[in-house]
C-alpha cells in the first residue's frame, strides 16, 4: 500500500510535508495547516533549504486550510498562499483574515468553526487557541502580539482523536492554558525547531525548543507527538536529533512519531 500523500484520503492520519506544512485526514475531511509549496531559495530575510515532500497536486482537493499566520514566508509562501485562497475555507486569526480576504474566516481565541463531516458523524470542530511567537517578554506589535498574531488550532469531533496544532508558539505557559481549557489532547503537532533570527528578540527562540517541546508534551499528555517546522529552513537552530534526545531525556520517547516527510502517520483510536 502506498504510504505517501496523494489525493486519495486516509481514514485518520497526519503527514508532515516539511517545514510547518501538515496534512490532516479526519472524519472524511482533508485539512492542510500552513501550506508552503515553494522550492528552496531566499525568501526575504529567510532562506529555505529544501522543498516539500509532496506537491499541491499530490495533496489534491482539500476541505479547509489552517493558517497560523501570514506575515512570514516559512509559514505561508507564494505557492502556499495561492493554495490556501483556492480552498473552500481558510481558518486563521482575525487580523490575518483581514489581510487574506475571502475565503478566510477570522477566529478569535477560543472561537470554534464547525465543518460538516462526509463520514456522516456530525461535525469536526476547529477551535482557535493562543500562541506566543517569541519570548514572553518580547516586544508587542500594535495588536498586542509578540512578533505578530499567531493562531494555534485544536481539532475534535465525535469518535475522533483530539489534535492540537501549535503554530509558531514558544510558550509552555500557553500550552498549559490550552490544556486547562480544552482538556485531553490525543495528538500534538508541535512546531519545535527553535527558530532564531538574530535581528529579533536578541536571537532568542521564536518557536518551541526541543526541551520546551518535551515539556509541552508532558503538560498535554498526548498519546502521540508529531514534530513539525523543525527542518528545511536555515533559521531553525534545532532539528530531529535534538528533539529525539530531549524526548528521550524526558522519558517520552514512546509518544514521539517522526517518520519521513510525506509519509502518513496513522492516528490513535
Amino acid at each position: 500500500m502506498n504510504n505517501r500523500v496523494q489525493p486519495s484520503r486516509q481514514d485518520r492520519a497526519i503527514s508532515v510535508l516539511g517545514g510547518p506544512s501538515t496534512v490532516i485526514d479526519m472524519g472524511g475531511l482533508r485539512i492542510v495547516a500552513d501550506p508552503t509549496f515553494d522550492g528552496p531559495g531566499a525568501q526575504g530575510y529567510l532562506t529555505k533549504l529544501t522543498g516539500p515532500a509532496a506537491s499541491a497536486s499530490d495533496v489534491g482537493a482539500v476541505d479547509a486550510v489552517l493558517v497560523s499566520h501570514d506575515l512570514h514566508p516559512d509559514n505561508l509562501d507564494t505557492s502556499g498562499r495561492a493554495f490556501a485562497l483556492a480552498a473552500p475555507v481558510v481558518l486563521t486569526g482575525p487580523v490575518t483574515a483581514g489581510r487574506l480576504g475571502s475565503p478566510a474566516i477570522g477566529l478569535p481565541t477560543w472561537g470554534t468553526h464547525r465543518l460538516p463531516r462526509p463520514d456522516g458523524e456530525g461535525e469536526l470542530r476547529v477551535t482557535a487557541v493562543p500562541a506566543v511567537h517569541g519570548p514572553e517578554d518580547g516586544a508587542r506589535d500594535a495588536d498586542g502580539h509578540v512578533n505578530c498574531e499567531v493562531t494555534g488550532f485544536v481539532l475534535s469531533g465525535r469518535g475522533l482523536p483530539t489534535v492540537y496544532v501549535s503554530g509558531d508558539n514558544a510558550s509552555v505557559r500557553v500550552v498549559a492554558e490550552i490544556s486547562r481549557r480544552i482538556g485531553r489532547v490525543d495528538v500534538a503537532v508541535l512546531f519545535m525547531g527553535a527558530a532564531r533570527v538574530a535581528a529579533k528578540e536578541q536571537g532568542r527562540p521564536l518557536t518551541l525548543t526541543s526541551e520546551r517541546g518535551s515539556a509541552a508534551a508532558a503538560v498535554l499528555g498526548p498519546a502521540m507527538v508529531i514534530p513539525a517546522h523543525c527542518d528545511g529552513w536555515a533559521h531553525f537552530s534545532e532539528g530531529h536529533a535534538e528533539i529525539t534526545r530531549a524526548f528521550g531525556e524526558a522519558g517520552l520517547s514512546d509518544v514521539l512519531a517522526d517518520p519521513e516527510h510525506g509519509e502518513w502517520i496513522p492516528l490513535p483510536r
